[in-house]
């Protein structure tokens, strides 16, 4: 399992192609609206303001930038301007707020979570978008206390019968109870309160379980991963040492491409096209090595998580508060749902295979 989480944080070549031409600042999907995508014969494209849409993205941004229109009422002011949907109808609201969301417009793309500077001409400036932002924060917020109060299963458990959230909620100020939203009354239209002590019976046995694993057999899993540790080392150094050597190699060549150039040897033309197609390779080699990197990381942390989570679940749990319990019962559980009066749910992987295993002496199935 522990190398798998080290083969999956490797890129394939393909998301390794976007994301260099996301450093390159190029974007890699369908330009948003007030830009279009547009393409020639020899199969390049490129993305370029939409001479339709664009002043009214602008307009947009500068009308809520004043403060007068929530989302409702710039939604209005902007399909009587003619800015609608590619299906002629007006924009939806969720499309208002990610346009006015979107950094793309000044200057910069948002992928995964991460921003770049892109190459395409800007419709506004980052100062108008930093303005339209501050307001969006501001606009319509009072001081509100959603899950202030502690509740293990708050948001995780549903109603089998309904598939409705369960609710929770304190009685004499000290009992805690859940029930079903009812919002389906058709389908659940009974009103059960069930208190947060059952839900945790089968929680407190499925921890328990895990102590029940043989220390001889965390004794021969620890050496394994001792091994297997050894083993992902040397992978590791390898492939860094490899691609370290690869990118030196590149450089020298560009050093005596450079000297062709001055020497007359080649076209200006000729070593336009060479130089991108290594600096190409290079900017793909450093991801690469990103890669192996976050992957080298995530290795030791998904390591570390799962053998004390698996070895002292029990401990770990009842010593916790509550954000720290429902952390737990989130990397643990899944598909948690109320039928009458108990609480089911599945495990998440590598834990179920754990818990199988875990009252069999020789560790094998039957």
């Amino acid at each position: 399992m522990f190398a798998r989480s080290y083969v999956l944080q490797l890129s394939d070549n393909v998301k390794r192609k976007f994301e260099q031409k996301r450093r390159n600042g190029e974007w890699t999907g369908k330009a948003p609206i007030g830009y279009k995508n547009i393409g020639d014969i020899k199969g390049n494209k490129d993305i370029i303001l939409d001479s339709n849409t664009a002043h009214l993205i602008r307009k947009m941004f500068e009308l809520y930038a004043t403060g007068n229109y929530s989302t409702l009422t710039l939604r209005t002011e902007m399909s009587k301007a003619g800015l609608d949907s590619n299906v002629g109808k007006p924009l939806a609201l969720s499309m208002v707020s990610h346009i006015l969301n979107n950094p793309f417009y000044y200057g910069e793309m948002l992928s995964k979570g991460k921003t770049y500077p892109h190459k395409y001409q800007p419709i506004i400036s980052k100062q108008l978008f930093e303005k339209c932002q501050q307001i969006r924060k501001g606009w319509g917020k009072k001081p509100f206390q959603y899950a202030s109060k502690p509740y293990i299963f708050r948001g995780l458990v549903r109603c089998k019968k309904c598939g409705c959230a369960m609710s929770p909620e304190t009685a004499k100020g000290k009992f805690i109870y859940y029930s079903c939203t009812n919002a389906k009354k058709d389908l659940c239209d009974k009103k059960i309160y069930i208190p947060e002590k059952d839900f945790l019976k089968p929680i407190y046995k499925l921890l328990e379980a895990f102590e029940s694993i043989p220390q001889a057999k965390i004794d021969e899993i620890v050496e394994g991963l001792k091994k297997s540790n050894e083993g992902k080392d040397l992978y590791h150094k390898e492939a860094i040492r490899a691609l370290q050597q690869e990118y030196n190699t590149i450089q020298v060549r560009l050093s005596r491409l450079t000297d062709l150039l001055l020497d007359q040897s080649i076209t200006k033309d000729e070593y336009d096209k060479k130089l991108k197609e290594m600096k190409e390779k290079q900017y793909d080699i450093n991801i690469q090595i990103e890669d192996h990197t976050r992957a080298d990381e995530n290795y030791y942390i998904t390591a570390s998580t799962v053998l004390n989570l698996a070895k002292n679940a029990f401990e770990l749990f009842k010593s916790s508060e509550v954000p720290e319990k429902r952390a737990i019962l989130n990397y643990l559980l899944q598909n948690c749902v109320a039928n009458e009066n108990k609480l089911e749910f599945s495990i998440r992987s590598p834990y179920n295979h754990i818990l199988t295993f875990a009252n069999q002496p020789n560790w094998l199935r039957g």
